[in-house]
């Protein structure tokens, strides 16, 4: 700030500045805020402060607030701020403003009126303040009252105001998608703004539109290629440049853009393959943006349909970010190398040593990204390596986060993959052992549910033999590790349910030796009444099954013990669980088998929801004279209800804000007879908003008949509502409908040519310059495990030089057959022209929305008028390569050209319209005068019917206070 008060601030809040930067502590740091505090509250209340001071002050409270401080008691002088008509006063006004509030701060219906008036003046720095607080403060209630002046600024003629008009509904869009899903049109013919800053603005709407409805946008495929492929042919202006890169957001936007249309589309994938391709070759590497387009490139190609040429591109690209030396970019590589083995899982064989590099680097952010590979890449070859080492990874470190989510992963793939191993008998209780003594109590406790039913449904084949191979090495592995100390208490929830179900199912194991090892585990934790509900269960199943099966169950000691314990616990569910067992043992062996079947654990239950048994009872009842049952929808007095709720929701949704005018009266007619009662209601006609809007009809509370004598109410049929929805809709975007838009199949068969390439990929390795004497032995054993056979591996390495060599030669010729490909593309695209952007059937959006004649309003004779589409679709494709960029590019001395409109004129007129747009912007660019427009279209009411309307209303005694037909004006306002 300098030593001569900087920004024109005073020196006493230039020594509260340094004193801050030079606090030696928080404390200290919070002792001057504090004083700075009680200085501005005593200064700020001070009556006729200067305006200069009074900004300063602010700035202060926004200093303060900034520190983590409460200064709410300047909010309401930033408010004021904004109301002023100095520039630099009210910009600062708006900037506390935003920085203090958030849209449901009581203050915000203060600023309400301000940013409406602000919306609407000459000054466009004024309006971009307006538009910054709108974005920021505006809440769900207040959007109808700024939403109309917001639209309007769509036509202005600063591509600043367009560009945040654009956010602003973005911004609309994201607190109530309804309040603006009619103006869904605007977005689409922003798209073809000539300033390239309010096209990239509305990628942003369109995206998140997209991310909802695919469908209803693949008609802008097109357009987004030729958008993209002019802006990676560098044909917008220079500024748009970052590190040399031209407009790399804008690519990344238009190529997430992309994989969304193109997922699952052949023939949009087709349109892309081109404009991708040349990006791969043309994008520079050697900077970070640059690598940021090459990756989200390869997120596309992996999202669009496939096409083996982008896929070996993608794979190279891939190969050189996993062998740099940033850990950055071998982040990045192996998280896109994730994305392209979904489509081509062969790609990873390619860099399996740097994989597993990744898999022992030290960067704990890099490791956990290389486990999210292997787990996408697991297949039954190599499960058990790939979860062994997960296991091995969760045991060192302490994130409890993530070593949930190894648990969970790890439990998955052991499901997932066990029955096709050769032992899955022995690889599921060791994996599920591991995983439970190690994670704890941190498992999920639907991992231990779904342990529980893949031991009891087995593997889901007709195999009954390696099912009970499962069940008996479960129980045998419980049985060692039950005893150990410290079990989590979900795994003893899953080792008392196995014990229960099959602990003495194989007759290896006596029932007298699990009820001893059951009453043990409920002894050791006795603090845990889950685990002892458990085991007291799994001590019922065992008596159960061994009364059912005809033998003589003999209770120990210590269960006994057990059962009188628990059945004087202060837990009910103990109790119950006791009591319960107590019963089962008194039964006889026929009843005890129809309560608890052996193995039926996993067995549907049949529920009689009619409680059909009960029908004896019931008619026994009737018959006596008991009521009859009355269902819940038949009973009496339920539908008025019903309609009291009903009511009372309808008046909760129109207790709001409103923003609307009063409805327009209908005139009377001369002709009729002498005014009545009713019709002397009828006052001055109000004038509207110039915006156009709907009438829209309000729900009504449901009718009460008049003929009951005990509801006194008012009689209003007949009488007019004189107030609508508090929605802003136009009535042109209300009956636009997307004519272009049409059904696309879903995901079609990978033609042969994918198979092709996959027996053509390179089987380059990590690295050709290694020997295979330096890579270690244990981590070619490991390669071999994860990726495949070690035959492979070697036979891969030792003609890798050939194989390279046939690459590069095949590289060097990818040019020429791009060349023919894209001339052939190029004349098919000639034959069938792409959808009209600008053809909505609508009239388009100008600058300013001309006033309507109120008068003509109030005999509802205007209408929307509708400019007849002239539509010429072979000059379409004909002039499809024509666009602004080129006719900018003309200018005499100037540099690139300065923005991208429509990228496919469909029309004659649109042509002639932008072709106009171009020659005037070029001319006064050069200090010349803008040329006219050779066609002008011309809309508005009729004169024979104007020249009635009036005389109608001279006959009514009122004189019409502007006529303003609704005509064309000049594009660039």
């Amino acid at each position: 700030m300098g030593s001569q008060g900087g920004f024109g601030q005073s020196k006493e809040f230039l020594d509260l500045v340094k004193s801050i930067g030079e606090a030696r502590s928080k404390a200290e740091e919070d002792r001057i805020v504090l004083n700075e505090i009680e200085t501005l509250k005593r200064r700020i209340s001070e009556p006729d402060i200067p305006k200069r001071k009074m900004k300063e002050y602010i700035i202060r409270l926004v200093y303060v607030e900034m520190l983590g401080h409460d200064a709410s008691f300047g909010y309401i002088h930033a408010v004021k701020m904004t109301h002023d008509d100095n520039l630099v006063l009210k910009r600062t006004g708006y900037l506390a403003v935003t920085l203090f509030l958030n849209e449901d701060h009581d203050l915000i219906i203060l600023i309400v009126n301000t940013i409406q008036k602000d919306l609407k003046s000459d000054n466009y720095l004024i309006v971009c303040a307006a538009l910054n607080a709108v974005c920021k403060l505006i809440n769900e209630e207040t959007i109808p009252a700024v939403l109309p002046q917001v639209v309007e600024l769509l036509g202005h003629s600063k591509e600043a105001v367009r560009r945040k008009a654009i956010m602003a509904l973005h911004r609309f869009y994201q607190k109530s998608p309804s309040s603006v899903q009619h103006l869904v049109s605007n977005f689409r013919k922003r798209l073809c703004d000539n300033d390239p800053g309010v096209m990239g603005a509305t990628l942003c709407p369109l995206f998140d539109l997209i991310t909802v409805d695919v469908n209803s946008y693949k008609d802008l495929v097109i357009s987004f290629v030729s958008i993209l492929k002019q802006v990676a042919e560098r044909r917008l202006p220079k500024s748009y440049d970052y590190h040399q890169m031209p407009a790399p957001f804008i690519q990344i936007r238009l190529l997430k853009i992309l994989a969304l249309l193109g997922s699952g589309d052949k023939q949009a994938s087709e349109n892309m393959y081109t404009v991708v391709g040349d990006i791969f070759r043309k994008c520079d590497s050697s900077s970070n943006i640059g690598n940021a387009v090459l990756y989200e490139c390869i997120c596309c190609v992996s999202s669009i349909y496939a096409n083996p040429k982008l896929i070996e591109s993608a794979a190279d690209i891939i190969a050189r970010f996993l062998k740099s030396d940033s850990h950055n970019l071998k982040y990045m590589g192996i998280d896109a190398l994730g994305r392209l083995i979904k489509t081509s899982p062969e790609i990873a064989e390619q860099h399996q040593l740097a994989v597993i590099d990744c898999l022992e680097d030290p960067d704990d952010t890099l490791k956990r990204k290389t486990f999210e590979l292997l787990y996408k890449m697991t297949k039954s070859s190599n499960v058990e390596v790939i979860v062994d080492r997960m296991i091995d990874y969760m045991i060192s470190i302490n994130d409890n986060h993530y070593k949930t989510e190894i648990a969970s992963r790890c439990v998955e793939l052991a499901e997932q993959f066990a029955p096709k191993l050769a032992r899955p008998d022995v690889f599921i209780p060791q994996t599920m052992n591991k995983v439970f003594e190690h994670a704890g109590d941190l498992v999920n406790i639907k991992v231990a549910h779904n342990l529980m039913r893949l031991i009891a449904e087995g593997f889901g084949e007709d195999d009954d033999n390696a099912d009970s191979q499962l069940r008996s090495s479960a129980v045998e592995s419980y049985l060692r590790i039950i005893g150990e100390p410290k079990l989590p208490s979900v795994f003893l929830q899953v080792i008392c349910w196995v014990l229960g179900e099959y602990g003495t199912a194989d007759g290896k194991f006596s029932a007298s030796y699990i009820t001893g090892k059951l009453c043990d585990v409920a002894e050791a934790y006795s603090n845990d009444e889950t685990v002892k509900a458990y085991a007291i269960t799994a001590l019922m199943k065992i008596s159960a099954f061994e009364i059912a099966a005809g033998r003589k169950v003999d209770m120990l000691p210590e269960c006994q013990s057990l059962i009188e314990e628990l059945s004087a616990s202060h837990s009910t569910d103990l109790q119950q669980r006791a009591y319960e067992l107590e019963a089962v043992i008194g039964l006889d062996a026929y009843a005890v088998e129809i309560i608890m079947p052996a193995d039926a654990s996993c067995e549907d239950i049949e529920i009689d929801k009619n409680l059909s048994f009960l029908n004896g009872y019931v008619e026994q009842a009737l018959e006596k004279g008991a009521q009859p049952y009355i269902p819940e929808n038949e009973r009496s007095g339920m539908l008025s209800v019903s309609n009291f709720r009903s009511q009372d929701q309808h008046e909760a949704s129109i207790h709001g804000l409103r923003f609307e005018a009063y409805e327009l009266p209908k005139p009377s007619v001369p002709s009729r007879p002498p005014v009545s009662l009713a019709s002397a209601t009828e006052l001055a006609p109000v004038p509207e908003p110039s915006y156009p809007r709907v009438t829209q009809n309000v729900a009504s509370v449901p009718a009460v008949s008049s003929t009951d004598p005990s509801d006194l109410r008012l009689r209003l049929d007949g009488v007019q509502k004189k107030w609508g929805r508090p929605t802003y809709t136009p009535s042109e975007t209300s009956t636009s409908t997307s004519t272009s838009e049409k059904t696309v199949n879903g995901v079609t068969k990978v033609d042969a040519a994918r198979d092709t390439i996959y027996s053509k990929v390179r089987d380059t390795t990590y690295d050709s310059r290694k020997p295979d004497a330096e890579i270690p032995l244990e981590k070619q054993k490991l390669a071999a495990s994860l990726f495949g056979g070690s035959s492979k591996t070697e036979r891969r390495a030792s003609t890798t030089g050939h194989r390279a060599g046939k690459a590069s030669s095949h590289v060097i010729e990818k040019p020429q057959a791009s060349k023919a490909s894209d001339k052939t593309v190029a004349e098919k695209t000639i034959v069938q022209p792409p959808p009209d952007l600008l053809d909505l059937g609508e009239p388009a959006v100008l600058s300013r929305s001309p006033s309507i004649d109120p008068f003509k309003q109030l005999e509802g004779l205007l209408d929307s008028p509708q400019v007849p589409s002239n539509s010429n679709h072979g000059a379409a494709g004909a002039n499809k390569d024509s666009d602004i960029i080129g006719l900018h590019a003309e200018t005499a001395g100037s540099g690139p050209s300065s923005g991208i409109v429509n990228p496919v004129p469909t029309n004659k007129n649109d042509l002639d319209l932008l072709s106009g747009l171009s020659n005037s912007t070029t001319d006064n660019a050069l200090g010349g005068t803008p040329t006219a427009h050779s066609t002008q279209v011309s809309k508005g009411p009729n004169t024979k019917d104007s020249l009635e309307k009036d005389a109608l209303v001279r006959q009514m005694g009122v004189t019409p206070t502007s006529q303003n037909p609704n005509l064309f004006k000049d594009l660039l306002g």
